[in-house]
């Protein structure tokens, strides 16, 4: 018995290595209410992302898998922000914010980057702890889907595609 649990969480631990998606139950969940500290200042809550199809990052500049998907997640936003799409990154609480404002200027990110200061936001959605985690939230302000480790970004781009055709 102790052979397999060791097994289990070895397979867990290298799923997340290799970025496996974690899909969620056979639902959605309502996207937590959280206040994202933006690096200009201004502050944004999950209420104003409602009616987009929203991507929230939980990153760090010290996570590699992070650092190599950032130029597919910039990519996905060109792709698709004229039509409805926002991406929020969400640098982790430990990142530290000279770090943050230094990766975010000299990679020009294009979308909103907020900075968990307390880690309260990372706590209200789901205590995230693995970087990089990502959620899709859809226009109804619903999480449809959860990635730890980098996504599929083709398999990605087709949902946020049925996402955006949704009324």
């Amino acid at each position: 018995m102790q052979m397999k649990q060791w097994l289990a969480a070895g397979v867990v631990a290298a799923g997340v290595a290799i970025g496996a998606v974690v899909v969620l139950g056979s639902g959605t969940s309502v996207a937590p209410q959280s206040t994202f500290v933006l690096l200009d200042g201004s502050q944004q809550t999950t209420a104003d992302l409602k009616g987009k199809v929203t991507l929230v990052n939980f990153w760090a500049t010290s996570c590699t898998t992070c650092v190599a998907e950032m130029p597919e997640i910039v990519a996905t936003y060109d792709k698709y922000q004229g039509r409805g799409f926002e991406t929020l990154a969400v640098a982790m609480s430990y990142d530290p914010p000279s770090y943050v404002v230094n990766f975010t200027e000299t990679r020009k990110l294009p979308f909103k980057v907020a900075i968990d200061n307390t880690g309260a936001v990372a706590k209200a959605w789901g205590d995230v702890k693995l970087t990089p985690t990502t959620y899709i939230v859809n226009k109804r302000g619903e999480i449809v889907k959860s990635y730890v480790g980098a996504p599929d970004f083709k398999e990605l781009h087709q949902l946020i595609e049925r996402l955006l055709a949704e009324a």
